[in-house]
């Protein structure tokens, strides 16, 4: 069979889940090397505990090669070519080849597409502007904050919402006066993937808190001088401050190496996660997969950004390249069943859990809202950025513990 060469491109969720997998499953003469433009690891979905103080950016984040297991190359470099032809990668470093790759390069934030946009317009999207954030938000003296969904598709579709939860929480526990939230967006629903019951219960939860809830608002730009967004059809809406999840796209080396679509996303198969390409897989929130249902008429859904994904598909591809390596017929399919933690500001959260693939429309639950989901996303952060060895293995333990009592299918 030969020892083998593995390149995976990115180390977030799915690269890290997929290099560890693989380097805990195969013998160490086959080389795993993990290039990753940045050293250290900061977990995105504990940004929204940055932006309300709940959290130290130092809380959140971790050395990449902390989180790695030992008999790992960790490159960090930028990725600029991928020729798959010749199976090699170009970075800003070093040529590397590859027998297989895995490309889970994320999505990146293209605050540069959007007209007007200027410094002071605010994101919980990073770390940085999370922190960055939490100062304006200490500070604000305003009374209307407004936030906004710029364009589509975009990670994590249940963070808009949980963001204009908890900066209302934020502002009902320290000023007296009333701070209007707005959140905006081209969707006709909450999270519209996962279907009108569970968009309905989050419209609930956000009229709950006094959040006006503005669908069907696509943003054709902002004036920041004057403080006013204009959306199309020439809605105008004046603003304090302006929070934004900014339109996404993917990193320059995949539009530009023939790997992805016409949107720049890749397209997998949606079992596989194999790529047009042979021996090369992408995962996580730099796909493009196809689901039941449509969002509008002559637009059909596509399966979420979101790490959950990302994690599942990792595992699934580890699978399938060990058993490509062993020369081993594989089952292992991805099968589109994927949960969120949904915060809902005062130490609540809701849980929802589905199947993205089902038949005909995604179906998906929201669980009731209580601290115990709260509790769980607490859990899985100390997990996921704990070094590797005896004291991350006990974490895991924990987790799998609490998942039977709550009766919870997390898969780790």
């Amino acid at each position: 069979m030969g020892s083998k060469n593995i390149a995976i491109i990115g180390a977030g969720t799915g690269g890290l889940i997929v290099a560890n997998e693989l380097r805990r499953t195969l013998p160490s003469d086959h080389k795993i090397t993990v290039i990753e433009k940045e050293s250290n690891h900061a977990l995105a979905s504990s940004f929204l505990w940055l932006m309300i103080g709940k959290r130290k950016l130092h809380q959140i984040s971790s050395p990449v090669f902390h989180l790695l297991r030992p008999g790992i190359e960790f490159i960090t470099a930028s990725v600029k070519n991928v020729d798959p032809s010749k199976k090699t990668i170009d970075t800003d470093s070093a040529q590397i080849s590859y027998d297989y790759l895995v490309i889970a390069a994320g999505a990146e934030l293209a605050f540069d597409t959007i007209p007007g946009f200027d410094n002071n317009t605010e994101t919980f999207y990073t770390a940085k502007g999370s922190e960055k954030l939490y100062e304006r938000l200490e500070s604000f003296q305003g009374s209307k904050i407004a936030i906004v969904v710029a364009a589509m598709p975009y990670k994590c579709p249940g963070a808009p919402h949980e963001g204009a939860m908890l900066v209302a929480d934020f502002f009902c526990a320290k000023r007296k006066d009333k701070v209007e939230v707005h959140l905006f967006t081209p969707e006709p629903q909450p999270m519209p993937v996962a279907g009108p019951e569970l968009g309905g219960l989050i419209k609930q939860m956000l009229e709950s808190k006094g959040i006006a809830f503005h669908p069907l608002h696509k943003l054709a730009s902002l004036q920041s001088a004057d403080r006013k967004l204009t959306f199309e059809g020439n809605l105008k809406f004046d603003y304090d401050m302006l929070i934004m999840i900014p339109p996404h796209r993917s990193p320059q080396f995949v539009r530009d190496s023939g790997i992805g679509n016409e949107s720049g996303w890749i397209p997998v198969d949606r079992g596989t996660l194999m790529t047009k390409f042979d021996n090369i897989f992408a995962i996580g929130d730099i796909t493009a997969i196809s689901i039941p249902g449509r969002w509008k008429p002559d637009i059909p859904l596509m399966l979420p950004k979101a790490g959950v994904f990302a994690h599942s598909h990792a595992l699934i591809v580890a699978k399938r390249i060990v058993d490509k390596i062993q020369e081993r017929k594989s089952a292992s399919i991805f099968c589109g069943e994927g949960f969120c933690m949904l915060e809902a500001g005062e130490g609540l959260a809701g849980f929802a859990y589905g199947d993205f693939f089902a038949e005909s429309s995604p179906k998906v639950q929201l669980k009731r809202i209580g601290k115990s989901w709260h509790w769980g996303k607490v859990l899985f952060e100390k997990w996921w950025l704990a070094p590797r060895g005896i004291r991350k293995e006990l974490l895991k333990s924990t987790i799998e513990i609490g998942a039977k009592i709550l009766g919870v299918p997390i898969q780790l």
